[in-house]
């Protein structure tokens, strides 16, 4: 008796040539392959949502941390006074507050005036002017189709690479890279694509983990999370500012 593959997910199928049963049976891995071709195609067309990564949280950042960025004006609280720390961060808000952060809108990239489209932003979305320069400075990018989600919220990973980005990513080698991340118990978990960006934020002393140590790349990005990361990031533009400039001695 002769047999068919059906080839699905790498795998293949035998399938024996039956009058009675070929034809069901056959159309069921078809279907199968279908739906895995299918899957697939989602997943490179589609961004991937921010899921839960570990059962423990991140602690709720530090009110200090929380004030220093209301004073910088690079984060607000919600109209009812309160800050929400455990809420999570939106795409449309990490842009927001990037480039408030960053004055990217004063860069040379973003002073181009041809608009880019992006069907799920229009021009009277609030914060259309800041996806704008982050696009145009290239600090995000778009998914297919120039689609933005602007509402999808994003994982730590995506935000702390999409900061270090607007930061400046450090050109680690890869040897390096290893080093700094080794040391956190799921560095597993990090994507390759994150590693360099999240080994800038972590040499910089900007990152915020778990009571275990844990970075939780996977895992929602929360207000608080960034009211961490922004004060870090004061702290240390102020130690700069504050570091006098020795003065250079000629000598004759």
């Amino acid at each position: 008796m002769k047999e068919l593959l059906v080839h699905s997910g790498g795998n293949r199928y035998p399938v024996k040539k039956n009058a009675k049963n070929h034809p069901k049976t056959f159309l069921s891995l078809c279907l199968l392959a279908i739906g895995t071709l299918t899957s697939v195609t989602l997943l490179t067309t589609y961004p991937v949502f921010a899921q839960e990564q570990a059962t423990e949280k991140l602690p709720v950042t530090n009110s200090d941390y929380i004030q220093k960025v209301l004073e910088a004006k690079l984060m607000d609280n919600l109209p009812d006074g309160n800050f929400y720390p455990e809420r999570l961060i939106s795409r449309a808000e990490l842009a927001s507050i990037l480039v408030k952060a960053f004055y990217l809108d004063k860069r040379q990239a973003a002073k181009q005036e041809k608009a880019i489209v992006v069907p799920d932003v229009p021009n009277y979305y609030w914060a259309y002017q800041d996806i704008q320069t982050v696009l145009k400075t290239d600090i995000m990018k778009g998914y297919r189709g120039n689609m933005f989600f602007p509402n999808q919220k994003v994982t730590r990973a995506e935000g702390l690479a999409i900061f270090a980005q607007a930061y400046g990513v450090f050109q680690f080698p890869d040897q390096t890279i290893k080093e700094i991340l080794t040391p956190y118990p799921d560095v597993a978990y990090i994507p390759n694509w994150a590693r360099r960006a999240i080994a800038t934020v972590i040499s910089e002393g900007f990152i915020n983990t778990d009571t275990n140590g844990n970075i939780n790349p996977l895992s929602p990005m929360t207000r608080g999370d960034m009211a961490y990361l922004l004060s870090k990031y004061l702290q240390r533009q102020q130690k700069q500012a504050e570091t006098p400039i020795v003065p250079t001695i000629l000598q004759f």
